[in-house]
Parts: structure tokens; sequence; C-alpha cells
């Protein structure tokens, strides 16, 4: 399951493939995730609408009672998103890891939630640079984009460093 901020990520950089090809995982959406996009990314929602629309990326719907109690929860807390509240609910009750960069969001879900799997976009890139899928090379110029571009930092200078 991903969050808005790991999805938008790949989408920003135009490399959704790297998900989607991903040896390891299979990622998914919420509604949520997708109106988040719709409604604060709008160069990176034409990307997404492609692959949702070729059906390389399911997207599903918070919808069982467990979900929904769950998503309430966190909501009524006011400290994540509704992406955020949507993939946490959704990767619990569906026994799946879940794709998130929010420090808060993953310290909730470490705390509350300890079996679910947590994935961030740094760690879906070293994972795809071991698989062979990625170099370093790459994967930093990737960084760089992020970094000068899209307000998003790694604490690193090259993925070199953390391999």
């Amino acid at each position: 399951m991903t969050d808005t901020s790991v999805l938008i990520n790949f989408l920003a950089v135009d490399q959704t493939r790297l998900l989607l090809e991903h040896p390891r995982y299979d990622f998914m959406l919420t509604d949520h995730v997708r109106v988040e996009i719709t409604e604060h990314y709008g160069d990176q929602f034409a990307r997404l609408e492609a692959i949702l629309l070729d059906g390389s990326l399911p997207q599903l719907t918070v919808n069982t009672p467990e979900e929904l109690e769950l998503f309430a929860t966190l909501a009524l807390q006011r400290r994540l998103g509704a992406g955020e509240c949507a993939a946490i609910a959704a990767a619990v009750y569906r026994k799946c890891g879940v794709a998130i960069d929010d420090r808060a969001a993953i310290k909730h879900i470490s705390r509350f939630y300890p079996d679910t799997h947590i994935e961030t976009t740094q760690s879906i890139v070293v994972g795809l640079i071991r698989f062979g899928v990625l170099d370093v090379h790459q994967a930093d110029h990737f960084k760089e984009q992020w970094q000068s571009h899209y307000r998003f930092r790694l604490p690193f200078r090259s993925f070199r460093d953390i391999l």
C-alpha cells in the first residue's frame, strides 16, 4: 500500500515503472491517495491517471468496517492526512506493508501496528539498487531532482554512503 508521499516522489521524476516492476512488492493505492494527488499535485496527476487507466497500479477503497473504524480514529487525531490514514488502515487490515515517508505516521505504525512492514522512498530505492534494477548513479540523480525541484530531502550525500 502506498501513501501519497512515496508515490509522488516516483511520479515527480517520472519513474513509477520502478514501483510497478519492483521485484519484491506489488504497490497499490487507496482512493484517498488518488484524491490527494488530484487536489495537490496537478503535474503528477496526469502520470498517475495513465497508470491507473492501463491497470498497472491497483486502486482500492477503504470500506470494511475495521478499515473505516481505524481510518476514522486516525483522522480524528488530526495528525495525519486522509491518504496516510487510508494507507495505514488498508495495510493493517489487509496484512500488507505500507510505503510512507511521514515520520509521525511511521512512528504511529511502529508503535501501534508493529507487525505492519514499513518502506520509505529511501528503503525502496536502496532495495532497487540491491536487486540490480537501479544503479547508484541513477538513484543519486533522482535524489538530486527530488532535492532541487520537489522539496524532498534525504539525509546523506549519495546512496553509495548508505549501501
